[in-house]
């Protein structure tokens, strides 16, 4: 066999495909002193050890297998696999609504790269009708790829081109847009965006997954018909984020782009809305609002675009014993806005205090939010708070530690006069600071307590 049959193999586990005839590809039987193994041996990254062989099972799921374990591989069939999906033109249909795809990366326009291991965003957007054709029944699909990065990578020059976008589009006479984004840092992006681009009349709709479309778990399919659908049918016109809402697929959820937030590493449910409940459920078939205070479609094409943003901004978490030169050097490196994300009601330690005045003095915007997430800033209860008022820190509301961070730095780049700045971070725009917070805003649900248990057991499958 040629060496393009142990592709990123090495070591043992080489070795003992060499010797027992197994191949890259090939769909086989794998005995091992554990019992018979079915599935099509895999690539190996070429970063991984030289001890196991890597079997993609029946099941969709990969195992690895200790090479020394092997005694037999019986090949049964070899294809060998295309990762690549076809770009396909998109059907078009006088009667059905018109939506624009914006491709920005992460993993739902992702692929498995067998060199590394590694999931990369390499699918155009084009290729997602490959594989969702379903999406034809939903709508004409336009897609433009704006960038491929990992949502790590989005910051001020892809925001500000992301709305301009926007607005062309809107201009254009689409129906709704569709933003495909990685799920790390969806919520910095679309709080931002909800900012950067004001009475939208169409639906802005971001999206992602948090399992890649290789996976048999995967989400992507589920989430972006969810999302298509609701840029193409519902009358939100707003920025939202539509993902999970259960941990299965019965629904998403549609959160307002300035208060979710993502809360959980790996779970595919894993965006919530704080302090607050969710726009709407949707389906692939049906939208179904749960508030009605959310801005309607409208007919026109007008919307305004202020795609600025400062990027000497800065989020603090503050922690015990923190020491003011953490401070002083956003001081010292020209930051113009500080975000701090403070204990309780809002507040730091009091050596902190002499820098906060020396940043206030200096010119820099300091607002205030909570750690805790939910709730409000309350700097008027103990001393403290009142005493950094007196500093110059500006209570947000309950404005989320990443919603207030997207929107200082989109202020500072609009004026840089304090009484102005402090008047515009406090004005609402898309919600991020609520008048309260409704009865049902707050739910954490313990595990292994008796009544969430009852709950559980009725809803979980």
């Amino acid at each position: 066999m040629s060496e393009n049959a142990f592709k990123g193999y090495k070591g043992r586990a080489k070795e003992v495909l060499k010797s027992l005839g197994g191949r890259v590809w090939a769909n086989v039987i794998l005995k091992t002193d554990k019992g018979e193994f079915e599935g099509v041996i895999l690539p190996r990254s070429e970063t991984a050890d030289g001890d196991h062989i890597v079997l993609k099972l029946k099941s969709g799921y990969n195992i690895g297998i200790r090479a020394d374990r092997i005694s037999e591989i019986v090949e049964t069939g070899f294809k060998e696999a295309i990762y690549k999906i076809p770009e396909q033109e998109f059907p078009y249909s006088s009667d059905k609504p018109n939506v624009t795809l914006l491709g920005t990366g992460g993993t739902i326009a992702s692929r498995l790269d067998y060199r590394t291991g590694a999931v990369i965003p390499a699918f155009t957007p084009g290729e997602l009708y490959g594989a969702v054709p379903e999406l034809a029944d939903l709508c004409n699909l336009q897609t433009l790829k704006l960038y491929g990065v990992f949502s790590e990578n989005m910051g001020p020059e892809q925001w500000i081109s992301l709305a301009e976008e926007i607005g062309r589009q809107i201009e254009k006479g689409v129906h709704g847009i569709v933003i495909g984004h990685g799920t790390d840092t969806m919520h910095h992006t679309s709080a931002v965006l909800s900012y950067m681009v004001q009475n939208s009349p169409v639906p802005i709709v971001m999206v992602g997954s948090q399992r890649s479309s290789d996976r048999p778990s995967s989400d992507a399919a589920f989430n972006l018909r969810c999302a298509t659908f609701t840029a193409a049918h519902s009358d939100i016109a707003e920025v939202m984020v539509c993902m999970f809402g259960p941990t299965s697929d019965e629904y998403n959820l549609l959160h307002r782009g300035t208060r979710v937030r993502k809360m959980h590493s790996s779970y595919r449910s894993t965006f919530r809305t704080i302090g607050d409940i969710p726009i709407a459920t949707v389906t692939p078939k049906k939208f179904t609002p749960l508030k009605n205070d959310y801005k309607r479609r409208r007919e026109d094409r007008k919307v305004d675009i202020k795609a600025v943003f400062e990027e000497m901004v800065s989020i603090v978490y503050y922690y015990p014993n923190m020491r003011p030169d953490i401070i002083e050097s956003l001081i010292d490196n020209g930051y113009k806005g500080i975000v701090i994300a403070g204990t309780g009601l809002g507040h730091v330690n009091k050596p902190l205090y002499p820098a906060l005045k020396k940043a206030h003095d200096a010119g820099v915007a300091i607002f205030m939010t909570v750690q805790t997430l939910w709730g409000y800033v309350q700097m008027f209860v103990y001393d403290t708070g009142r005493d950094m008022m007196e500093l110059g820190v500006v209570p947000a509301g309950n404005m989320l530690p990443e919603a207030a961070y997207a929107k200082l730095g989109w202020v500072l780049a609009q004026t840089t006069e304090p009484e102005k700045v402090k008047e515009m971070m406090l004005t609402p725009v898309a919600d991020e600071i609520t008048e309260r917070e409704p009865f049902d805003g707050y739910l954490i649900l313990q595990g292994g307590i008796p009544e969430v248990k009852e709950f559980i057991g009725r809803y979980h499958r």
